[in-house]
């Protein structure tokens, strides 16, 4: 079955792995499913590899089982990639040797008007996991002006956000707000000086983290990861989000400290040897001219790899 979302810096993440071994085998999580592009590609390139995936979007859980059929060496769960190294046997945690979180929405969950993410949707929905009860009409038709001021400040880093959440205020006392069309038609769809970005884009994006707890859920990954017995693994992350990327580099330059003893201290007193391994990127990994010019979707796109080495 082909894949409706084109997997962002595929080769790179290949490459990524193939530096393990020669004859890489062992288990490979994907906390990011989505529709199977990358668990696919690995699947192909490492026989020797098995691979434990995860997704909380029913739609895309269903589309890759049936995409998977057949094939014993995926195992796939529906449920949050915060959750998945918890829900892993000793057995296989021992053999986990690479990790892939691409953080972000499908460009399937874009497209689907029914979804409600995109700008010209009928819906007001952006849940990833339509089992849970928060919605973006929940958030829109429901959110004081302070709480969408600061989701706007915080997570679209909009300066205008307080002028944003009045306006939604103010038409929500006429009619609540139900379609993604309507939502952006009241914010506007002006550019973000020097971003050259539609507002409407970046606002879209700030109410969808928030329905989707996306930097929670990020950080959760990061800190199960870090307390988990994994050794010897790759950990790659793709996200699309400066926020995002923020909270990975800073948690890779974390986890790379030998010493750990709280800044100001003349002398260490904590032993060392706390460090979890090392970064192989020093710079984020983009894309390339022509994955851009092949999918636009890619272009804001960065991917962090760190190597889990205790």
């Amino acid at each position: 079955m082909e894949s409706p979302h084109i997997p962002v810096l595929l080769n790179e993440v290949l490459a990524a792995f193939s530096n393990l071994s020669d004859d890489f085998s062992g288990v490979i999580l994907d906390c990011t499913l989505g529709y199977g592009g990358h668990s696919g590609a690995i699947l192909r390139a490492f026989p020797n590899v098995r691979i434990i995936a995860c997704d909380r979007d029913e739609t895309a859980v269903e589309f890759c089982r049936a995409k998977f059929a057949g094939e014993e060496r995926i195992r796939i769960i529906r449920g949050s990639f915060s959750n998945l190294i918890s829900n892993l046997s000793a057995d296989e945690l021992a053999s986990v040797r690479g990790i892939l979180a691409d953080i972000g929405v499908s460009s399937l969950q874009l497209d689907l008007s029914e979804r409600g993410f995109s700008l010209n949707s009928d819906e007001l929905d952006m849940r990833m996991d339509k089992r849970q009860s928060l919605s973006a009409t929940d958030v829109v038709n429901t959110y004081s002006h302070g709480e969408l001021a600061k989701i706007f400040r915080e997570y679209g880093e909009l300066k205008n956000a307080s002028v944003l959440a009045s306006k939604i205020l103010a038409a929500r006392e006429i009619a609540p707000i139900k379609s993604a069309r309507a939502l952006a038609d009241i914010i506007g769809r002006a550019k973000v000086g020097g971003r050259g970005v539609n507002q409407a884009i970046l606002a879209f994006q700030a109410i969808r983290i928030e329905v989707n707890r996306e930097l929670g859920e990020l950080e959760d990954l990061l800190a199960a990861v870090k307390n988990s017995a994994l050794k010897n693994a790759i950990f790659c992350v793709i996200d699309f989000h400066s926020l995002e990327d923020k909270i990975v580099k800073n948690a890779f330059r974390e986890w790379e400290k030998d010493c750990v003893c709280p800044p100001g201290v003349l002398k260490c007193v904590c032993g060392g040897g706390h460090a979890t391994g090392r970064m192989i990127t020093k710079k984020p990994i983009v894309p390339s001219e022509a994955e851009i010019a092949a999918n636009s979707r890619s272009s804001c796109a960065k991917m962090r790899i760190f190597r889990i080495e205790r």
